[in-house]
């Protein structure tokens, strides 16, 4: 009997673990219907990220927003993925096993995150702090990305650098789909 019934509490105990998605959220007063977030997203200092609707982060992610994080209308967040505002990444090193007796670190890395509309970041990306990332932008998996990068670029590598446009590539599918053309027109032609 006891058997059975520590077999059952780990079948459901597994279920609710696993990843999912939620849909639909309240963020800052709004409320994004069309935005899903996985369950297995880390999300630190909420109060200074700021989603717009129609956004898609995947499973295993972490986001730390404590000097602001936007992510942009319509972005695609995949999996494996950490976007960062600070990063202590060089300043520990620099101090070893001192690094606690500062406030203030030589090194530290600040600043905040844009991603514009429309962006998507593939799996195992690194987005650091201080980086404005353009609408209409196809990050690479496993790129590094800091700096900033204009509307419609393909961007990738370690570190990440312009590899092209979007718009070369998305240009003669549109053509083949004219209905969509009007779509994509509609968020690409807004001003930001």
């Amino acid at each position: 009997m006891r058997d059975k019934l520590v077999n059952k509490l780990n079948y459901w105990l597994m279920k609710l673990m696993r990843p999912g998605m939620i849909y639909g959220l309240k963020h800052h007063g709004l409320h994004l219907p069309n935005t899903r977030i996985s369950n297995t997203t880390v999300i630190e200092n909420s109060n200074s990220l700021i989603l717009r609707d129609n956004v898609f982060i995947g499973h295993h992610n972490f986001i730390e927003a404590s000097n602001g994080v936007e992510i942009g209308e319509g972005c695609q967040v995949t999996n494996f993925i950490s976007i960062l505002s600070h990063s202590s990444h060089h300043s520990i090193r620099y101090y070893g096993s001192h690094y606690r007796d500062f406030k203030v670190h030589k090194g530290f890395v600040n600043g905040p995150v844009s991603i514009g509309a429309y962006t998507f970041i593939g799996p195992h990306s690194l987005i650091m702090p201080g980086t404005r990332i353009g609408k209409g932008c196809l990050i690479r998996a496993y790129s590094l990305v800091k700096g900033e990068f204009p509307d419609f670029a393909i961007i990738g590598g370690n570190p990440a650098n312009v590899l092209g446009d979007t718009r070369d590539t998305d240009g003669p599918f549109l053509e083949e789909h004219p209905k969509l053309k009007a779509f994509y027109e509609e968020w690409a032609g807004r001003k930001e």
